[in-house]
């Protein structure tokens, strides 16, 4: 059996709580512990506060849920249970503020948006709308 994993109680104490971990604690989703330890790691500063682990955990799974749920839309609107790459670039390049922030991201099998400049267009003549009035 593998020793890793989530300690249920506390070593020693018989009817203790359950240990809460730090993600729990902040109501998040996305691992706090795991944030510090990178943060701690990446050698971005000599001293690492715990608010710092919290605050960008937040950060993170507010950006994946606001993207996510964007893509769920636009796979919905394709009339698809999935989210593929797809839905992801309509999604964030149809949002202005996730458009600037992704802005130098190349989605891959992402697509481009569809977009068809008026100038190429048919132009509509006076004969092509005169047939519509009449009938």
């Amino acid at each position: 059996m593998s020793v890793r994993g989530k300690k249920h109680a506390v070593a020693g104490k018989t009817g203790a709580a359950p240990k809460k971990t730090k993600s729990a604690q902040a109501g998040l989703q996305f691992p706090v512990g795991r944030v510090y330890r990178l943060l701690k790691r990446g050698n971005y500063a000599d001293r690492i506060g715990p608010g710092a682990a919290i605050y960008l955990a937040a950060v993170l799974e507010y950006l994946s849920v606001e993207i996510l749920e964007l893509a769920g839309n636009a796979a919905h609107e394709n009339k698809k249970a999935r989210i593929l790459p797809r839905h992801i670039q309509l999604a964030v390049r149809n949002d202005d503020e996730l458009n600037k922030l992704l802005s130098c991201v190349t989605i891959a099998q992402g697509g481009v948006l569809p977009n068809i400049l008026s100038q190429l267009l048919p132009k509509k003549t006076v004969r092509d709308a005169a047939p519509s009035q009449e009938q």
